[in-house]
């Protein structure tokens, strides 16, 4: 009988586990409490001023390093899902025709439950139970939390007292990011160098595959966002937007600018790959198990899969 499996978290990790646990012959559910595919890899369009702006506004593109994950790459470039991204360097590659398209084309390949927030899990003699808040779903054979650090402890807390505590010691770090859409394109490089509390900057339409007009998002570095984390959005708007202003020069007023918080931007680095319990079936994968990189975590919910099986 095929064994069923429960993964809290639909992310690059989630993903990544839920096809080698799907390749293996497991009926796979995946619960995540988002409206939709994205989560570190979130893009989205807005429409201000007469034009419409498209955003990648998590991570701004990835790399490979991994064999595995070199082939992955090969893959999904030959499907049109990434494209290089020379602006940001010789091994930058992005989604097309945005971020997010990555991890909407892995999900389309699964049974996702979106908008759904696991608040707590049991095990009995029967399995592993979910709470959400519409009810209870259940008994699942194995259940994988593919969430960030923060989040990991509290589900873990109540049912792994140690997988809580390894979570709790890899703290993640946060980043405020600016969307800014302009009239008209700006006499600035495309990847810029910045400094101060500007850790990155992009203009959005230089990535292949991404359309519509002036758009930047820009990165606040993780001291500064922790700094600033509990401000009001639109003042931290107003500072990383004088920020960029120093350093790229005189610039117009936007026609659309709007700070997003990522409390869990940043991962930590376990350095372990992944957590497993196969003796009661329950696994932790994400990039704060490896380290903070796109890669990290398409690996670590791979080998969390490869331990449960």
């Amino acid at each position: 009988m095929a064994r069923s499996a429960a993964i809290i978290g639909a992310g690059m990790a989630g993903l990544a586990c839920a096809a080698q646990l799907a390749a293996a012959g497991c009926m796979v559910r995946l619960f995540d409490k988002g409206r939709r595919a994205g989560g570190r890899l979130s893009s989205k369009p807005v429409s201000a001023g007469g034009h419409d702006f498209f955003f990648d506004y998590g991570a701004q593109y990835l790399t490979a390093r991994d064999p595995d994950f070199v082939a992955q790459i090969a893959d999904w470039e030959r499907a049109g899902i990434v494209a290089r991204w020379p602006a940001a360097g010789g091994d930058a590659w992005v989604g097309v025709p945005g971020m997010a398209a990555i991890v909407a084309h892995r999900a389309a390949a699964h049974d996702v439950r979106w908008s759904s927030h696991i608040r707590g899990a049991r095990r009995d003699r029967d399995g592993w139970w979910l709470r959400h808040d519409e009810g209870v779903e259940g008994p699942f054979d194995l259940i994988v939390l593919a969430l960030p650090a923060e989040q990991t402890v509290e589900v873990a807390a109540p049912i792994d007292p140690g997988l809580a505590e390894l979570a709790g010691a890899h703290p993640s770090a946060p980043c405020w990011t600016l969307m800014l859409g302009f009239d008209a394109p700006l006499a600035v490089a495309d990847v810029p160098e910045v400094g101060g509390p500007i850790d990155f900057a992009a203009r959005n339409p230089s990535k292949p595959g991404h359309d519509g007009g002036e758009a930047w998002t820009i990165h606040a570095t993780a001291e500064w966002s922790r700094r600033h984390l509990d401000d009001a959005r639109e003042s931290v708007a107003a500072a990383l937007y004088q920020a960029f202003r120093d350093r790229a020069g005189p610039l117009p007023d936007p026609v659309h600018a709007a700070a997003h918080r990522w409390r869990y931007a940043r991962s930590g680095k376990a350095g372990i790959g992944a957590y497993a319990r196969p003796d009661i079936g329950l696994a932790a994968c994400g990039d704060w198990l490896i380290a903070p990189r796109v890669e990290s975590a398409w690996l670590s919910g791979r080998r969390a899969a490869q331990a449960l099986l």
